[in-house]
């Protein structure tokens, strides 16, 4: 089969077309026929060598991706699914090696996937799992109260986007930061309070919200220069395992997606809530998987507001 993949670590030059075997679905597991995969940052450190140690007891290539979507095409012996062969469906993937969601096929455990939500295309459907799935994994950390306050940081991107729309869902208080161009689309996803991204952000939130947040979402990547919006005793939840300074009774709550990528009820829920439209798929663009270089260069480049999602 034909995926996309690195045979030495690099630039978005490394990826190329490679031939892999094709796999099969064994004993409680699902086989896509994947027919969009999104291009995630995580994507770029799989491709970079930043995440070698989990792919260097297996021989190269290596695949990246970790969203996938497609059509149901093959279910192992026994597996308890609700999903039959030709439905259309939605993945998340943990890559390993040579698997990874950037190819012809991927077989996952089928708690990790699930039906696509009704009426969204393919391409739609592939930039939900796994940044959706973070989204959630980070609130329900936070584990705050309806009507409690919660600060998000990259508000106009793809995870930051998810965060700020099931925040609102669960009838928090939002405070989101957007350059002064993103700053419509960041209301529209239902920020309550929007101020300007940027260095000293943490500054513009404690002035909106005397006292701090109860909790932040740091989907800019700022760390500890965050810890200003926060109240005393407050919560900070970080993606790539960043753990920040201990200060004024602050905690930090790395969340892994890795974690929660069986967790078949979190994902459905996230289905059904793309249905009723407390969640609206971003696509920034879509290019043929054998153009994977050029979706990457784009992703770094910085400024791509939703996901490039690659076509198989």
């Amino acid at each position: 089969m034909r995926a996309i993949g690195v045979n030495s670590y690099g630039g978005p030059d490394a990826l190329e077309v490679v031939e892999l075997p094709e796999p099969h679905a064994g004993p409680g597991e699902v086989r896509l026929r994947v027919r969009a995969a999104a291009v995630n940052p995580t994507d770029t450190l799989a491709r970079d060598g930043s995440r070698a140690e989990r792919q260097r007891k297996d021989p190269p290539p290596y695949v990246p991706g970790m969203d996938a979507a497609g059509e149901v095409d093959e279910i192992g012996e026994g597996t308890d699914t609700e999903l039959h062969v030709g439905d259309a469906a939605m993945a998340i993937v943990v890559p390993d090696g040579s698997h990874g969601a950037y190819s012809e096929y991927v077989v996952v455990p089928a708690a990790s996937v699930v039906r696509a939500p009704r009426d969204a295309s393919t391409v739609e459907a592939a930039t939900l799992p796994m940044n959706a799935l973070t989204a959630r994994l980070a609130l329900d950390t936070l584990a705050l109260q309806p009507g409690r306050t919660l600060a998000v940081t990259g508000a106009a991107g793809a995870l930051g986007g998810y965060v700020v729309q099931l925040a609102k869902a669960d009838r928090l208080t939002v405070v989101a930061d957007a350059s002064e161009a993103d700053e419509s689309l960041v209301r529209s996803l239902g920020a309550d309070v929007v101020v300007r991204r940027g260095d000293d952000v943490a500054a513009r939130i404690r002035e909106s919200q005397p006292g701090g947040v109860d909790a932040l979402v740091d989907g800019s990547l700022q760390g500890d220069v965050l810890l200003d919006a926060v109240r005393d005793g407050g919560r900070i939840a970080t993606v790539r395992g960043h753990r920040g300074a201990e200060d004024r009774g602050i905690t930090w709550h790395p969340v892994l997606v890795r974690e929660v990528a069986r967790d078949h009820a979190a994902l459905d829920r996230l289905r059904r809530q793309a249905e009723e439209g407390a969640l609206t798929p971003r696509v920034a663009d879509t290019i043929p998987a054998e153009k994977a270089p050029e979706a990457h260069r784009r992703l770094e480049a910085g400024g791509v507001r939703g996901r490039l999602v690659l076509t198989f």
